[in-house]
């Protein structure tokens, strides 16, 4: 790291490249105060700043420490006191920019970072709709996502005009404060507070944060695989799949007893299946958006009678039998008076009453986990107790995105402080109690809520509540974007819903877009199905006998590649490099592969480009350059650097492999697989 003076200012360079770049003219920072107005609708926040002052640093006084860190006083003027200090650290390529500020008033910050023309931003936590960030802007502040998250589209329009909950292109479960470059480098905002990115500008990338103190973290590596690892390295990495998973699909459903009937019709279609997951094991209550589970993590003996026997049996079977929970306990449950009475559950702000969130017709508490005790209760009476000792072998863990900011937490965080931090404690909860029974690694809980350090907490991401369509913004496509930002920032394991969960408004799944989804799953992490939340009125895998003889099929095809996903796994252990990759990932010197977010390689050697469009059968992709590239299903060998269509119906997915690759024989072996 250099920290270069010049007349009237600075330039902060790491390993080659300019990072800051500071002129009283053109300051790298200005500061203001800010106050927002919040409001939340079921997990849909609608967030306006009132910006009250912004102001430009312009005079810089440069000193260093006894350390040798360098320190920065920025003030408006000369003659002027300073308002904030930078002190910086760090070595050759790593670095931190400590950012304080002296006036405790100030409450806003906007830090411009050197950008270039022609570059590439990727990351951001979980992005559904841009892959590439380049041109927009990106508040970072876990929420909702919305439905249809496309303004232009009815589906979003008739969400909004509902239920506030149509969304925008922006919106994710899990944002995150952290990108990487094209020019070789990663940026991460240490602070829990809202933040955004803004890459609009061609000089510079500004970086909104509503708070002071606040970090900034620089990483800077020759190849971006080691800037992947770096990622890893700072915010966790998850441990290896367990073995029980890649024996194929977990089927989804929410059937009460007759759950297990319907398992039955997947087994004799010849379906490879690792587990059941039942999220209804808690029981049922129905709501206008649809069948809602009974928040109450217990099991529900009505809706299964015999279930702790059951699980015995499909164990014997080698099927795991998966549940469901989320850290909220409904006013009208068990847990609910034992947690207030305990004082495990969050407060009003202006009182000791209970503070209840409205999950749409049923309202719940706010578990606590400031509190130790609070948290230690959850991970230990709800998830060890009655989950992992009653025999589960793994379950959604739902939520985490819904903390409201008017709330009084145990430890005094305010509201919008802790409202980003809450799924990374949510997180933590699962994993401890996860720890507690020896199960690390061998338990699996999936989440769809994070935020930066949830990687060291959480095993396996799920993208969240798409549409049941082909749209661009919430549709199957979205799900290929959410695993290459949030793999790049140390997520090693992503899959999704096959077949989509969200049906509103006369929108339902077709056939077709299951089969679609599941060629796709296949060739991710884990497979698995859900119901959605109008199972009724939704085409369901075992209900079709053509879908359901291309789902066995595609499971056959997961069990097929396990080998190589077990070898992607343990490198996800070494390394964190994930499982699905940005094609850039290993072609970097091509740079027609930056903005690409339709296809992905599969490890290093297997490219798959899903079809994501409805009515096709032929499909077009852009293959790397400096390699050879063949054909799973024709065998044929195409040369990189160019796009090529190929047939692709239902059960043919595009697959390309590396010719030479010294997985050869098992990608080709894909087209022998009936």
């Amino acid at each position: 790291m250099q920290l270069v003076e010049t007349d009237g200012g600075f330039d902060l360079i790491l390993a080659g490249r300019a990072m800051l770049r500071h002129r009283s003219d053109a300051p790298c920072l200005y500061v203001g105060r800010g106050d927002p107005r919040v409001e939340m609708y079921h997990g849909h926040f609608d967030i306006e700043d009132n910006i009250e002052e912004r102001v430009g640093l312009r005079h810089a006084t440069l000193t260093r420490d006894s350390d040798g860190n360098a320190r920065i006083a920025l003030s408006i003027a000369p003659s002027l006191p300073p308002l904030v200090t930078l002190t910086l650290s760090g070595g050759t390529q790593d670095a931190r920019i400590r950012i304080d500020a002296i006036d405790p008033t100030l409450n806003r910050l906007w830090l411009r970072v050197v950008a270039e023309k022609g570059e590439h931003v990727w990351g951001g936590g979980e992005q559904l709709s841009y892959f590439d960030m380049r041109g927009r802007r990106f508040p970072l502040w876990t929420s909702e996502p919305g439905v249809g998250r496309d303004k232009s589209t009815l589906l979003t329009f008739q969400s909004d005009q509902k239920g506030k909950a149509g969304g925008d292109y922006y919106k994710t479960n899990y944002p995150q404060p952290t990108y990487l470059s094209s020019r070789r480098y990663a940026l991460h905002i240490d602070t829990n507070a809202y933040s955004a990115f803004d890459f609009r500008k061609g000089d510079w990338h500004e970086l909104e944060i509503w708070a002071a103190p606040a970090t900034i973290e620089l990483w800077a590596r020759d190849a971006f695989t080691d800037l992947v690892t770096a990622m890893s390295d700072r915010f966790g990495r998850q441990p290896p799949l367990p073995d029980w998973v890649l024996k194929g699909a977990i089927v989804g459903l929410k059937d009460g007893a007759k759950s297990f009937e319907r398992l039955e019709k997947y087994a004799a279609s010849g379906a490879a299946l690792s587990g059941l997951w039942c999220e209804d094991w808690v029981g049922l209550r129905i709501t206008s958006f649809g069948s809602r589970l009974f928040w109450d993590w217990k099991w529900n003996a009505t809706r299964y009678p015999g279930l702790d026997t059951k699980i015995k049996e499909l164990h014997e079977r080698g099927i795991r039998f998966l549940g469901y929970v989320n850290p909220y306990l409904c006013v009208d449950g068990s847990f609910f008076p034992e947690a207030e009475a305990a004082g495990y559950l969050a407060k009003k702000l202006d009182s000791d009453e209970t503070y209840t969130v409205d999950f749409g017709e049923f309202d719940c508490g706010v578990v606590d986990f400031t509190n130790p005790a609070a948290a230690e209760w959850f991970a230990e009476r709800v998830i060890g107790q009655n989950m992992l000792d009653f025999g589960l072998s793994g379950w959604m863990a739902d939520f985490g995105e819904y903390l409201p900011t008017d709330v009084r937490l145990h430890d005094g965080t305010p509201g919008m402080l802790a409202h980003n931090a809450w799924p990374v404690l949510w997180a933590e909860v699962n994993a401890r109690a996860v720890a507690s029974r020896g199960k690390t690694g061998e338990a699996l809980f999936f989440m769809r809520a994070g935020y930066s350090g949830v990687q060291r907490h959480c095993p396996l991401l799920w993208a969240g509540d798409q549409s049941v369509d082909f749209s661009r913004h919430d549709g199957i496509g979205t799900v290929i974007t959410a695993a290459l930002s949030s793999g790049l920032l140390g997520n090693a394991y992503h899959h999704s819903d096959i077949g989509g969960y969200t049906s509103l408004f006369g929108n339902v799944r077709t056939p077709e877009l299951i089969m679609r989804w599941s060629e796709m799953a296949a060739f991710t992490a884990v497979m698995r199905g859900h119901e959605g939340n109008r199972p009724r009125e939704n085409v369901q895998i075992d209900e079709d006998e053509q879908v359901l003889a291309h789902f066995a099929r595609m499971t056959r095809l997961y069990v097929h590649m396990a080998p190589y996903l077990r070898s992607l796994s343990e490198e996800a252990v070494a390394t964190g490099l994930p499982v699905q990759r940005p094609l850039f990932l290993h072609f970097p010197d091509d740079p027609a592969t930056f903005a690409l977010q339709e296809s992905y390689l599969y490890g290093a050697d297997l490219l798959v480009a899903p079809v994501i469009q409805p009515g096709v059968d032929r499909w077009s992709t852009y293959l790397p350059a400096d390699t050879e590239w063949v054909e799973v299903w024709t065998g044929s060998v195409h040369t990189g650097g160019q796009s090529v269509t190929v047939d692709a119906p239902l059960g043919k997915p595009p697959l390309f492999y590396r010719q030479g690759s010294t997985w050869a024989t098992l990608f080709a072996g894909i087209a022998s697989v009936t």
